[in-house]
């Protein structure tokens, strides 16, 4: 099993969007705020290669957005979804796996884009299952309105109209050394895949603990639904993680990739950071 970083690029979102409750006095010394209070984001996501299975976990925001939309999020730096890829030896077409751990557009709008003339949708990997939780994907269709515009239509419809949606059951898997964990304080049914490598285990943290940052127990995104939902389960992830001394994987973080997390009298912490490229898998 190899296991790869796939940066698709970085994005802002509002800081006090991201930290919720936590006064900026505290979170800015993380992640320092531009004139606009905006803060920089990566769009990490992973690629698990496991015999003949290539597994991408996500893949970013896309491009398939019109102007306006994306100057809400002022897009940075040199990496796409493409490009990454290829800087490992891969094209979307070897992908024959994305596993969506939901359908936030940031999470999912790079599996769609547009076709070759602009009049409708392809999919980005034409070979690839989009594994989708059963549960999400009925609220990705049916959204309460207060997460209604984080669901675009043409992020997720194209993935059912093209044969190559799987829907997958709650406490259940289609791959050998992947479990995917459910949780459902950030949104209903949010997958959490943990991959299990010799001597060690990671997980992808996705939106329960976006970044590093986001260790302490208190400090939730003001976008999750259910925010003490999200206490509850950090406290179970991390308090397994310091037991299993498991790497996690931060979909968010604009510096820190993985980390291992240890409990202290105040809380849990970062123990150790690095690059995934450090592990030998």
């Amino acid at each position: 099993m190899k296991l790869y970083t796939i940066e698709t690029g970085y994005f802002k979102l509002d800081g006090g969007a991201m930290f919720g409750v936590v006064p900026k006095s505290l979170w800015e010394k993380q992640n320092p705020a531009d004139q606009n209070n905006m803060c920089n984001w990566a769009m990490r996501c992973l690629l698990i290669v496991d015999g003949d299975k290539k597994i991408l976990i996500d893949n970013g925001l896309g491009n398939k957005q019109d102007e306006k939309f994306f100057s809400y999020y002022y897009l940075n730096g040199d990496d796409t979804l493409v490009k990454s890829l290829a800087k490992h030896g891969f094209a979307p077409e070897d992908i024959t796996d994305n596993i969506l751990t939901h359908l936030h557009f940031d999470h999912c709008g790079g599996g769609v884009k547009w076709n070759a003339d602009q009049s409708g949708y392809a999919m980005t990997f034409p070979n690839a299952k989009y594994h989708v939780s059963a549960e999400h994907w009925e609220e990705a269709l049916h959204p309460n309105a207060r997460e209604k515009a984080s669901f675009l239509k043409e992020n997720i419809l194209p993935m059912q109209a093209s044969g190559q949606l799987n829907l997958i059951a709650k406490d259940t898997s289609p791959f050998t050394n992947i479990e995917l964990g459910w949780v459902y304080g950030h949104t209903r049914a949010m997958m959490l895949p943990k991959i299990y490598m010799p001597g060690k285990n990671l997980i992808y943290m996705a939106d329960l603990i976006p970044a590093a940052f986001h260790i302490p127990i208190p400090w939730v995104m003001g976008y999750d639904m259910h925010p003490l939902t999200t206490m509850q389960e950090k406290e179970k992830y991390l308090s397994a993680a310091v037991e299993e001394n498991t790497i996690l994987f931060y979909e968010h973080d604009p510096v820190t990739e993985c980390s291992t997390v240890e409990k202290t009298e105040r809380g849990y912490k970062v123990k150790e950071r690095f690059a995934l490229d450090t592990l030998i898998a």
